[in-house]
């Protein structure tokens, strides 16, 4: 599945210069804001409705290349990175990646559940653990996952990094198989001071050369019933009135509900802009059903180029795709989008930005 957002998902958990300096770079005009790097394809679930478990490809970047790649995302302006897969813990130099890439950037692992507790430590730098979890109930989650026991592992990771000062919170994908029961799974959650993202159920259109395969089309994930998913976003809206714990913004659940009761979509995608994706052997393309356009260090060179530029209109138009994380970061464009997540999050946002404001126009 693809990722949640992760910026302003993060308040209180990160200290002042770090915020300082990425809002900082937010002023960079025309500068991506997030990526998304899958890691590693290995993953050790056999979740039902994804593919990445069915091709688990060895090769991957070394500990030096990653470090190397992670200072070209810095200088180009992106703010926040998620690190996905495949399981990103399954790399043995994960707890080194993470430490550096939590110095630059609002850094938001994503995780089954299964390696969370072994590899505590790795997390302790990070911003945000998101643990995925479909639902309360044991047997359904577990069959969901593929792998007995995925729940009770999940469930218990959530706790013990909780316990541990470990920003952790919880990642449901909706989809037809706990669309009914998503509100009281949010509830169950926020009442316990455990933070609750979402992903959204979505398949892989056709596409020829995509850089990697996530979700396969699946009629007991696919959503049966529009009116009862924009009556979700309906019920979130007015629940975030009154709980934080619930990330997501009002704009993307706004837009999301507009979709799922017209089809009609208020945003254009901003893949290639916005945002970028990253593969395992470094690789980079506006999203992970686009073809690759070249590797992470050449991306200051092809940034700018003719051809970045064509394939942004190209990517503009596209209305295939219903991944959650990429729809957020289409609502919430440029800088403008990056305010409105902050203020959205951050109690102290207007603090900061007036902070670097007064600092950039010295």
């Amino acid at each position: 599945m693809a990722k949640p957002e992760t910026l302003g998902c993060t308040k209180g958990m990160m200290d002042a210069p770090k915020v300082i300096g990425i809002i900082k770079r937010s002023f960079k005009f025309g500068r991506v804001r997030h990526a998304q790097w899958m890691l590693t394809r290995r993953c050790n679930y056999r979740c039902r409705g994804c593919n990445v478990w069915t091709d688990q490809e060895g090769i991957e970047l070394s500990t030096d290349e990653v470090k190397r790649g992670l200072d070209v995302l810095r200088d180009l302006g992106v703010l926040e990175i998620v690190f996905s897969g495949g399981d990103p813990l399954i790399r043995d130099d994960i707890g080194e990646i993470l430490e550096r890439a939590s110095r630059n950037f609002i850094t938001t692992v994503y995780d089954n559940g299964s390696m969370a507790v072994e590899k505590m430590e790795s997390l302790r730098n990070v911003d945000f653990v998101a643990i995925s979890i479909d639902t309360l109930d044991q047997k359904k989650n577990d069959y969901l996952k593929g792998v007995p026991g995925a729940w009770k592992r999940a469930m218990n990771a959530v706790d013990i990094l909780k316990s541990e000062g470990i920003p952790v919170g919880v990642s449901p994908t909706i989809s037809q198989q706990n669309l009914y029961e998503i509100i009281d799974f949010t509830k169950y959650f926020i009442n316990r001071g455990i933070p609750v993202w979402y992903c959204f159920y979505w398949y892989d259109y056709p596409f020829e050369n995509r850089i990697f395969s996530i979700g396969k089309k699946s009629d007991e994930y696919e959503i049966a019933d529009a009116k009862a998913l924009a009556e979700v976003y309906t019920t979130l809206i007015e629940m975030k009135k009154e709980n934080s714990n619930i990330y997501i913004t009002n704009k993307t659940l706004t837009a999301l509900r507009q979709l799922a009761l017209t089809g009609t979509r208020i945003w254009s995608c901003k893949a290639l802009s916005n945002f970028l994706v990253v593969d395992h052997i470094g690789r980079v393309a506006g999203c992970h059903n686009r073809e690759p356009v070249g590797s992470i260090f050449k991306l200051p060179e092809l940034w700018n180029s003719p051809r970045f530029r064509e394939l942004r209109r190209e990517y503009s138009k596209c209305a295939n795709c219903g991944y959650l994380c990429y729809i957020f970061y289409s609502v919430h464009d440029g800088l403008s989008g990056t305010i409105e997540i902050l203020r959205d999050q951050w109690e102290n946002a207007k603090i900061y930005v007036k902070e670097i404001k007064a600092k950039t126009s010295a």
